[in-house]
């Protein structure tokens, strides 16, 4: 025994002191990751760095909880929102999504701080040092503006925090300081970056200018101009630092004239935008394809994209290019996540540019006819075609036509049974996750029948600055100045691309046609929640009950149906509108939700910050 435990020691022995003769082995560099020291000496790597700060994009506007369910336009399908029901909190800050939490876009800013203090003294290429510094700009006015347009003001930091920081505390900067600094790095971004050819998704010098009309449009909007908000909101008006909110002094008509200027300078690029030349609408059909290549970045629609996030198949499972799947109806094996209301249906209007009436009968029975391009670009409703069902749907329907309603099946005026829609909640694909509302969106879903939604990701872009938001918010700029002239002329180039007519209206009710027509143009765009606050509508509109559509069809006398399919000349269809169960979502408003709470954990860990009004 002994001499086995010597011959085992020996060698043993022998490895410790080679070993502890050469501490080398202790100091290799790991094989999976560079060393920070490395990162900023070498283009490549650096490069690598600030990609990776792109990534607080996460999904962008294809998230499966659309930001339109928090308004008047959606009802998400898996639970309340919390924030439509006035029921957020320090402690609750309900379904803020990741695109603008606190702590997602400080992570990120922090970031872009690092790579800014590294590229200043970066050895390499100062072309490619030029570059890498003016998209860090542009994302780090990215995500500061998705905080303020958010919470309001928020502390700015410049540069990065180490151990031997003597203080991590900080106090928001005002409203206006924020707007400053964010146009100033957005305006350094568009200089850095000017003349440079950017791959695909990358920020560009437009992507900073239209960032700039963005903000400046936001800033100019009542919602910011504190006398105005005040006059309209008792919770605001009581608010003890107004000027974390919004501008306490200076004039509103001249920040829309500086806004009204960011907004023509995108314009005035050149080689952006698709289809915006038109002097008269075109046909539905076009319409219909052009909105598509619009929001699916495709047959030229990509000019449209100023700053996209662009999925491939290639890359890793990133949630947004299974938006389909999470969206489609459940008699494809989808989620039925995002839920258009009746009462956004109800905004697209006729063909003839007539508003949509419930109390024209002919509209009333056939409420899906003759509608705006866009809204079968955007909604499935009850008879719209899509691809082919599935093996377990298609004997069952083998029309490929959504099925949202009841309808009796066997011969009319003898004996008949009630048929379920395979897309409702009582489908026999699937009945837990059919639409409530009565509609499903399909905006952003490629009509190719080569796709399978339920089990195969989509190459769509997540579009988060278009040119035609830019040029609404021209329109908007030069109807708040008093030029209704442009603004009409601009908003008509829109409106023949979705092949509707000229408004012609004037006065408030131009106001009213353009924040229609802005709804739904830019629907399930991260929009409508900043837009009604804004413009301080939401009171009006948020806090309403959630209307939905029920269908029932009924065979006319003698027609004789087995295997379902919508038909107006077998059956009758009643459309019967009515509030959505209790308990499902209680939609009211505070005036506290115009800007939403900061986390309790955040004040906690600062006390230096001051909480939003309506929340102590």
């Amino acid at each position: 025994m002994k001499k086995t435990i010597k011959t085992i020691l020996i060698p043993l022995c022998a490895v410790i002191l080679v070993t502890s003769c050469n501490k080398d082995f202790l100091n290799t560099a790991p094989l999976d990751k560079a060393a920070a020291a490395s990162t900023w000496t070498d283009a490549a790597l650096s490069e690598m760095f600030v990609t990776d700060i792109y990534n607080g994009i996460q999904e962008g506007t294809l998230q499966q909880n659309s930001l339109d369910n928090q308004t008047d336009n959606c009802l998400f399908n898996f639970g309340r929102q919390d924030i439509m029901e006035s029921a957020i909190s320090p402690s609750n800050t309900g379904g803020v999504l990741g695109t603008m939490e606190w702590g997602n876009m400080y992570s990120r800013i922090r970031a872009a701080n690092l790579a800014l203090e590294n590229l200043a003294t970066a050895p390499f290429d100062a072309d490619m040092v030029a570059r890498l510094k003016g998209e860090t700009y542009f994302l780090r006015a990215y995500y500061y503006n998705q905080l303020l347009r958010y919470y309001g003001a928020v502390p700015l930091i410049k540069s990065t925090y180490s151990l031997t920081s003597s203080d991590f505390t900080i106090p928001r900067n005002t409203y206006e300081e924020c707007v400053n600094s964010i146009v100033s790095d957005a305006d350094s971004a568009a200089l850095l970056l000017n003349g440079k050819s950017l791959a695909l998704g990358r920020a560009t010098k437009a992507a900073a200018m239209a960032l700039k009309s963005r903000v400046l449009t936001y800033a100019a909007s009542d919602l910011h101009d504190m006398p105005t908000a005040k006059a309209k909101s008792a919770v605001i008006n009581g608010f003890s630092n107004p000027e974390l909110l919004g501008y306490v002094s200076g004039d509103q008509n001249a920040r829309w004239l500086a806004a009204k200027a960011a907004s023509k300078a995108v314009l005035d690029l050149g080689g952006l935008g698709y289809n915006l030349d038109l002097t008269a609408p075109q046909s539905k059909e076009s319409a219909i394809a052009d909105y598509q290549n619009v929001y699916l970045g495709k047959g030229g629609g990509e000019k449209d994209a100023i700053f996209a996030k662009w999925y491939i198949n290639a890359a890793t499972d990133d949630w947004g290019a299974w938006f389909p799947r999470n969206n489609m109806p459940n008699g494809y094996h989808g989620w039925s996540s995002t839920e258009p209301t009746q009462k956004f249906v109800d905004s697209y209007e006729m063909m003839d540019g007539t508003k949509f009436d419930w109390n024209k009968p002919a509209e009333a029975a056939a409420p899906y006819e003759n509608r705006d391009p866009r809204f079968y670009a955007s909604i499935f409703y009850d008879g719209a075609p899509w691809k082919p069902r599935t093996t377990d749907g298609a004997a069952i329907d083998p029309f490929g036509e959504m099925q949202f309603g009841t309808y009796q099946t066997g011969t009319g005026g003898g004996t008949t049974a009630g048929y379920f829609g395979l897309d409702t909640r009582n489908s026999s694909i699937e009945n837990w996750n059919g639409t409530r509302t009565g509609y499903v969106i399909r905006k952003m879903m490629d009509p190719n029948p080569a796709i399978v939604d339920m089990n195969q990701k989509e190459e769509i872009p997540t579009i988060l600055i278009r040119y035609t938001e830019v040029v609404f918010n021209y329109i908007e700029a030069c109807l708040e100045t008093g030029d209704e002239a442009t603004a009409t002329a601009w908003l008509n180039k829109i409106r023949f691309r979705a092949g509707m007519p000229a408004v012609t209206a004037t006065g408030s009710a131009l106001v009213d046609a353009y924040r229609n027509e802005r709804n739904i143009e830019m629907f399930a765009e991260d929009q409508r929640f900043f837009d009604a606050r804004r413009w301080m509508i939401a009171p009006e509109h948020f806090g309403q009950k959630v209307k939905i559509m029920v269908i029932t069809g009924t065979l006319k006398p003698g027609k004789t149906v087995t295997t379902y399919r919508y038909s107006k000349d077998n059956y009758n269809y009643n459309y019967h509108i009515q509030e959505i169960e209790s308990g499902v979502e209680n939609r009211s408003w505070n005036d506290k939700v115009y800007f939403p709470p900061i986390k309790l954990d955040e004040m906690n860990k600062n006390s230096k910050l001051i909480q939003n009004p309506g929340y102590n």
